[in-house]
């Protein structure tokens, strides 16, 4: 499209879209996942030991993690041992059946371990799964 001028040239019309302002906000965008990401991380960190049999859910479930301090969390909440069952049956909402996952630093104590096993089945939660990290496999080569 051409526009007469005053002085009887024709000068051309800018048919570019301007994306600086498009760059712009998703630079903001990034930025702002970027810092925000690390937040979403769910859990407490705990080095876990590594299997070769790991079985991956995505679904939400109750996770109890014992650090390597022996301290005891059910998701991100810090939980005293002796209120550990009820805590549980609590997010469960009464459902003793749903799977509860533990998630264990390697560097704990196997007696921790079993404190917490000890105080979920007294509570009769039956159904506990361990936690790990799959093991890398290497090829003979």
């Amino acid at each position: 499209m051409a526009f007469n001028s005053p002085r009887g040239r024709t000068q051309a019309s800018l048919s570019d879209i301007n994306i600086t302002p498009f760059v712009d906000v998703v630079l903001v965008l990034l930025i702002i996942f970027m810092l925000t990401a690390p937040i979403l991380e769910s859990g407490v960190q705990v080095d876990l030991p590594k299997t070769t049999t790991v079985k991956v859910t995505s679904e939400e479930k109750v996770v109890v993690t014992i650090t390597k301090k022996e301290e005891i969390y059910v998701g991100n909440d810090p939980v005293n041992i002796h209120r550990l069952g009820v805590t549980v049956l609590d997010h469960l909402k009464g459902a003793g059946n749903q799977p509860v996952f533990i998630r264990c630093d390697q560097n704990a104590s196997f007696g921790a371990f079993a404190k917490v096993v000890e105080a979920l089945k007294q509570t009769n939660l039956t159904n506990l799964n361990i936690v790990t990290e799959p093991q890398e496999i290497k090829n003979g080569g």
